[in-house]
């Protein structure tokens, strides 16, 4: 009887968590005597006759659950991009679709699980409607998935958030400054609501509070008149004034780019309040490092779960983490639907409580 052989592939941005879910799905394959087969690049490994592959061993994937990135390699561009600039989406191609197919065949795989964020599921959506044995594995740093309470990734890009701001308070408070951080959140300001509250910000602009440039120099100016010189101000890349859109930037691929919402704040701050701002934007060092202790456990139980889901044979499911507890759900459940931060919920309400201003 030949062993049972199951694809794995990571796509979109990476984050950390992602080799401690490839190190979970191996891990637990092995167990059930299965072979896992790595496709390299995402999608994209599909494509070459044979696949380009790496076969997951207990050698390669001993030491990876506590360092980020991802030993497959990852890419949010190429034949299987699903998202366009605007954030449009587009059709897989028969063509492509036809030489994955192919690929698959050849290797003889019972399933295949597709670590990635709402673009990497609507691509294996598009997939197991073409008759691929899909599983997906929600990833996305943003945290803004509807389908599951929390993905791994998150958690760093918070603790990364938490320390900049730890060490950016004594730098502001040194000079009498007001220091502007930007963060990740396109369209969810996850990120820059916990980090922020965990850091001890003054300001938190997120994409779900649009904020007046007036009521932000007014709160600095209170500041100041109370005697705080410092102010520290967290502001997700797609926040957006009561007045203005998402600053954005035409992409070649993909998803429109965020970014420049930073440098407008510290312009209009110090225009209107005189004080001396400066900018520090954290991009891709949220994305980066190890990841932490919550990230490296949730990674792997969602690596498990795949695998169980494999089993069982349940494709078209993605994992999904609600009340502790991983469950799966439809992948046609998990895409298109973001998780916002609701304007009322009981962290913007704390925040509120320990004076902390959004700026509306």
């Amino acid at each position: 009887m030949s062993t049972k052989r199951i694809g794995v592939l990571t796509s979109g941005g990476d984050c950390p968590g992602l080799n401690a879910v490839l190190r979970g799905i191996f891990c637990s394959a092995e167990e059930l005597g299965w072979e896992v087969i790595g496709f390299r690049d995402g999608y994209e490994g599909m494509l070459p006759e044979g696949g380009d592959t790496m076969t997951l061993t207990r050698e390669n994937t001993a030491s990876i659950m506590q360092t980020g990135g991802t030993i497959l390699g990852t890419t949010n561009k190429g034949h299987f991009t699903s998202k366009v600039a605007g954030g449009d989406r587009m059709t897989i191609s028969e063509e492509v679709i036809s030489r994955a197919s192919r690929t698959c065949q050849e290797l003889n795989l019972s399933a295949i699980i597709a670590i990635g964020g709402d673009g990497s599921m609507n691509t294996a959506l598009q997939l197991y409607r073409a008759g691929f044995p899909m599983i997906g594995v929600p990833k996305t740093i943003d945290n803004d998935l509807e389908a599951t309470a929390m993905t791994f990734g998150f958690d760093s890009a918070v603790a990364c958030v938490t320390d900049a701001l730890d060490r950016l308070h004594t730098t502001a408070a040194s000079h009498k400054r007001l220091l502007v951080v930007q963060v990740m959140g396109r369209h969810a300001g996850w990120i820059a609501l916990m980090g922020g509250i965990a850091g001890a910000a003054d300001i938190i602009l997120i994409p779900e509070i649009p904020f007046s440039l007036e009521r932000v120099a007014e709160f600095v100016q209170r500041r100041d008149a109370a005697g705080h010189k410092s102010t520290m101000l967290v502001v997700a890349e797609g926040a957006r004034s009561q007045h203005g859109q998402q600053f954005r930037k035409q992409a070649s691929s993909g998803e429109w780019r965020l970014g420049g919402v930073g440098e407008m704040l510290v312009n209009e701050i110090e225009a209107r309040t005189g004080k001396e701002t400066r900018i520090c934007v954290l991009g891709h060092l949220q994305r980066g490092g190890d990841p932490t202790s919550l990230d490296r456990i949730l990674g792997t139980r969602f690596g498990v779960k795949a695998v169980q889901l494999a089993r069982e044979e349940k494709f078209g499911t993605m994992v999904s983490y609600q009340n502790d507890t991983v469950l799966e759900v439809p992948i046609a459940d998990a895409v298109h639907r973001l998780k916002r931060v609701p304007p009322d919920c009981q962290l913007v309400e704390t925040a509120r409580a320990v004076g902390i201003s959004f700026g509306d």
